[in-house]
Formats: C-alpha cells, structure tokens, sequence
C-alpha cells in the first residue's frame, strides 16, 4: 500500500510540475524548470495578465502582406518618380480618420496649460491659418473660422506643417500612454503638472518622472513595490506619421479583394481606394452614383450644382464622410492630402538590386539617434519639457557595423556619392533634405491624385489649406492580432518519442 501511495504521491507532484510549467500560478521556465513571479526564486517576472498590444484611440490594426508600390497605371504627368516594386509591409495601426481641428486645439490647450513658462512651444504649435488667403479669391472668412469655430471642430486640421505633425505624435503618445495608466490604476490624474514636471513615456520609464502614484506594481525581486517597466507591456509604442508604404498600402487595402481566406489571390487590381474605375458607387442601391471620395470633378467644379450636390463640400469635409475602406479608414482619398514620415527622392537611380534588398518596410529619412549618456551609462537629466534627450548618431560610431555604416542615410542611393546625383536646392531642382512625401488627393485636387500610388512632395516647415495627417503606429507581436499567434501551427503525425530513463 505505502508503495502504491509514493507511486500515486509522484504521479500527482509530476503533474502539479508539468501544469506549472503550462501556465497559471507557479509558472515555470520551460528551459530551466525556475519558478517566474516568485521571490523565494529569484524574482524573474513574467507578465501572466498580457494580452497583446491593445490598440489607442482611434486607431485600427492594418494587417501587413505584400503589395505592388507604386504607379501601376498609366502616369499622365510623366514624371516616373514612383517605380513599381514588388515589397512587404510589417503589420501596424492607423488612425481610422486624420486629426480633426478638435483634437489640435486639445494639444494646443494642453500647451498652454502645462507649459507655462514655455509659450514659444505653443506659438510654434500654431497653425498657419493664412494658408486660407489668395490673391484672387475671398476666402478670408476661412482665416478666422475654419481651425477655431466649432462648426468645423471634427474636419480635418490643416495649415500644420511636417514638423508640427511630429511634434503632435510625441505629445499624443504620452497623453495616451498616461491616461492607460492612470485607466491600470497605476497613477493619479494630476491636473497640476507644469513644466518639465509633465508625463513622458522615456522620462517615466528612466525613473526621471514619479507622478502621483495610486499603486505600483509588485516587485517580485523584493517583495514591494515598483513602477511601470516597458517589459510589463502596458505602454504602447510611439504614435508617428506613417510612412509612405504603409500609407499607400493601407489606402488601397487589397485585402477586400481577396479571392477566399485561405489563398494569396487578389480577384482585381484597384485604382482608387474602392473597387472599380469610377469615382461613383455602382452598388444597385439607395446610394448607386453618389461620389465616393471629396475631390474637384472638374475647372470650377468643387460640390457640384445646388439641389444635387455631388460631394456637398466646396473645402474638406468632416473625417468621417463618405465610405471607409476595406481597413475601415476614412479619406484614403480625397478630402485632404496627408503627410508621410519619408524624405522625397525620385527613386529615379534605384537599381533592381537596390529594390530587393530594401524590400521589406521600405523607408528613407533615417537619421539615427541615441540617448545621452552620463559616465555611468545613465540618460542624463531631462530637458526643461520634461523630455530624454538624445543626440545623432555620427558616421565613425558606426564603421564597424555591417547592417549600416551612416548616421544619416538622406542621399543613400539617391543623392550620394554612390549614386552620382546631387540635389542642388533651388538652383537645378526643388528637392531637398527636407522634402517630405505627400500622399493622396485633396478637396482641391482632381481625381488622379487620389490614385494611392502617385506622391508630391513639400518642403517640411511648410504648410498648405489642402494638407493635414493621420497618425500611426507599429504593432509589435504576432501581425493578425491578438488572437491569432504568429507563424502556421500543424499537428504532427510523428510518433512522441519515449522518454529515456535516468537512474
């Protein structure tokens, strides 16, 4: 009996080892057999309540693929500055609209009330509401409503350059990041910031901002309490403009086109962000010939005639107008044209080995950074806005790498030395280290320009009426989602092997 009841004892402490191992209380390490989350162990934490990335405000998970970039239709303007390219882009979110005049004037708010003795960064925040005027034109009323009177609170923000655009990001991503873990519990809303004494994810995550604190996590190592740390994966990553791909991939959004679930086939090509070549639905419904995108029909013809209004507005219209994609993003086309995070080159010198070596989340404007260091490998004390400071990446830190050997990457292949072009800036072309790449059709645009693949280009500090943006932000884990894990599970067929015996 007392055999049978070790034998029984064994049995049932191998399977207490082996569920632990799975998952739940008393996790273990599947390569070392150590306890996670336990101080009598070590400490070494493992997050049991991770869900995946959650996504912010606003945004929608863009499941990446495959995708032809680029013009694949005739190019009327003749300039070829958009070679056709078979690439990849990784999974990421977009905002499902772009940024209204509501959500600006709340960064603008958020300025002035927290920055107090820093009114230059509002000033410099400030929309160009000038953009309106012309000389042949009485478009002032514009001037003075369209960014503040609350009629046009939800239409696309406009006279805000590229470096603006950025600037709102990093502020978008701390108000967020802040507000997830005040919603966790984790911290107080404290109305009473000024200055640099204001939330920023890398400051608070270097130990340089407290905030008021309502509980901590628990700290497994000691028995305590801690804050926040990236690992615990309840912050999210940086909203920032979108690149061109991304941008470009996600207006077209072939995913609508796909033949089943099951296969890679793409029934049709798209021109616009809908299916079809008209700019009216075809759909034998109620809406069947309504225009589908804001965009100017024709010489003098913004909306169409009184009675029958085709896009009812003369201007951009309100983010949420017309038919969403197949994403489920707003004005892939039409109403506003949108910055993008990418410096404008032709692409003119790109050979087709250059392409395929750079086909996977294609991007140029790469100026490296890294965070200032003091002697004992610490970020050095925040600025006077309460941000981590960093400095560029110089060219000699990097000449032992093989992945890259430049600080700054502008001009690579297009520009450079390697390349044999030079961009000389206002005496043989426009083109210039901070020309940035403009995507999508506006209000004032006929409809060839909401085609995703033709791009423009503006100089970054500045602005235009019928240029706004949307943010992004990278997805990190697996691309479908939360539910769905990265990579294809099978079953085996093959035999479990036995299980050798130790004396």
């Amino acid at each position: 009996m007392e055999k049978y009841l070790k034998l029984f004892g064994f049995i049932v402490i191998s399977a207490m080892i082996f569920g632990a191992c799975k998952g739940g209380k008393g996790e273990r390490s599947s390569t070392t057999g150590w306890k996670y989350n336990d101080t009598d162990w070590g400490g070494y934490e493992k997050r049991p309540d991770f869900e995946g990335q959650q996504a912010g405000p606003n945004l929608v998970l863009v499941e990446g693929g495959t995708f032809t970039m680029g013009v694949t239709e005739e190019d009327v303007m003749g300039e070829w500055n958009n070679i056709p390219r078979r690439v990849t882009v990784s999974s990421f979110y977009m905002d499902e609209t772009e940024v209204a005049n509501i959500d600006y004037r709340e960064y603008l708010y958020w300025l002035s009330r927290v920055l107090v003795n820093y009114p230059e960064v509002h000033n410099d925040a400030l929309p160009d509401t000038l953009v309106w005027r012309e000389e042949l034109s009485y478009n002032e009323p514009y001037v003075e409503t369209y960014f503040r009177h609350p009629a046009y609170d939800f239409y696309p923000v406009v006279g805000v350059n590229w470096t603006q655009a950025n600037e709102y990001c990093k502020w978008r991503t701390d108000r967020v990041n802040e507000m997830m873990l005040i919603e966790k519990g984790i911290l107080n809303n404290n109305n009473e910031q000024v200055d640099s004494d204001n939330f920023n994810t890398e400051a608070y995550l270097d130990g340089q901002y407290e905030g008021s604190v309502r509980k901590n996590l628990k700290d497994f190592k000691t028995g305590g309490e801690r804050r926040v740390r990236f690992e615990d994966g309840i912050l999210l990553p940086s909203y920032r403009l979108p690149t061109e791909a991304e941008w470009e991939y996600a207006a077209l959004a072939l995913q609508g086109n796909q033949t089943s679930a099951k296969d890679e086939l793409i029934s049709d090509r798209r021109l616009y962000p809908w299916d079809g070549n008209t700019v009216r639905e075809r759909t034998r419904n109620k809406n069947q010939g309504l225009i589908l995108a804001n965009f100017k029909r024709g010489r003098g013809d913004y909306m169409g005639m009184a009675g029958k209004l085709n896009d009812n507005a003369p201007i951009a219209s309100e983010v949420r107008s017309f038919i969403p994609n197949d994403f489920g993003l707003y004005n892939m086309g039409g109403n506003v044209s949108e910055w993008t995070m990418d410096l404008y080159r032709p692409l003119t010198s790109m050979t087709l080995r250059d392409v395929e070596n750079h086909d996977l989340n294609p991007y140029r404007g790469g100026k490296f950074k890294s965070k200032i260091l003091d002697e004992d490998g610490r970020p050095v004390e925040k600025d006077s806005l309460g941000r981590i400071r960093y400095r560029y990446i110089e060219d000699d830190e990097v000449a032992h790498r093989e992945n890259y050997k430049r600080g700054q990457v502008y001009d690579y292949l297009d520009g450079d030395k390697d390349s044999e072009v030079f961009y000389d800036y206002g005496k043989s072309t426009l083109i210039s280290d901070k020309s940035r790449v403009v995507k999508g059709g506006s209000w004032a645009d006929r409809a060839y320009w909401m085609v995703p693949g033709t791009r423009r280009f503006k100089q970054e500090d500045q602005a235009d009426r019928t240029l706004g943006f949307r943010c992004a932000m990278t997805r990190t884990g697996s691309p479908g989602g939360n539910n769905i894990k990265g990579g294809n599970k099978f079953k085996s067929k093959r035999k479990k092997s036995s299980k050798r015996k130790y004396k």
